[in-house]
């Protein structure tokens, strides 16, 4: 019954993370800088564990680029990676904290921070291939100063939902 609750719930953060970018998207000159697609997938990762969080994370960038065409196949092949690696560090530093006041936001900038790396690793790796150069000013642009506001809107809204979900007794028979 545990494994049917986290898919239908991975299923609602998949949604989500193909979705939320339509309506930031609106916000002129802010909307992609929200990171609206992380958002769902670190949740994901708290909610379900680190394997959901995983494949959530590294599918859903990519079958949004598929159906609507954005992001672009390189950077949707990136931020699968990226995305990917939120899900898996979150979900493993939220079980092994589980007890601890601030799991939430060790588990949280610890993924961050490893899903920036690997978003810039992966980076490199991708315009490699296509023969285009990344520069350490893309890798602190893309990583770092276009992303402030998201980083921002996920260090205040992941931890307040994730201790409405803890209040509300859906984390509390979560078995990762």
């Amino acid at each position: 019954m545990k494994s049917m609750k986290k898919m239908v719930w991975s299923a609602f953060f998949l949604a989500l993370g193909l979705i939320l970018p339509f309506l930031t998207g609106q916000i002129q000159g802010i909307g992609n800088k929200l990171l609206p697609m992380h958002i769902p997938i670190l949740i994901c990762g708290f909610v379900c564990g680190w394997k959901y969080g995983l494949l959530v994370g590294f599918i859903t960038p990519l079958l949004r680029s598929f159906l609507f065409s954005m992001p672009v196949p390189t950077i949707a092949i990136a931020m699968a990676f990226e995305l990917a690696t939120y899900g898996t560090v979150v979900g493993i530093l939220y079980q092994k904290f589980q007890k601890h006041w601030a799991r939430i936001y060790i588990s949280l900038f610890t993924a961050m921070i490893a899903g920036r790396f690997v978003w810039g690793v992966a980076s490199i790796i991708i315009y490699g291939i296509t023969q285009t150069a990344f520069t350490w000013q893309m890798f602190i642009g893309g990583a770092l100063l276009n992303a402030i506001p998201g980083v921002i809107l996920q260090i205040v809204l992941i931890p307040i939902l994730m201790l409405a979900l803890e209040k509300s007794g859906v984390m509390e028979n979560a078995d990762r």
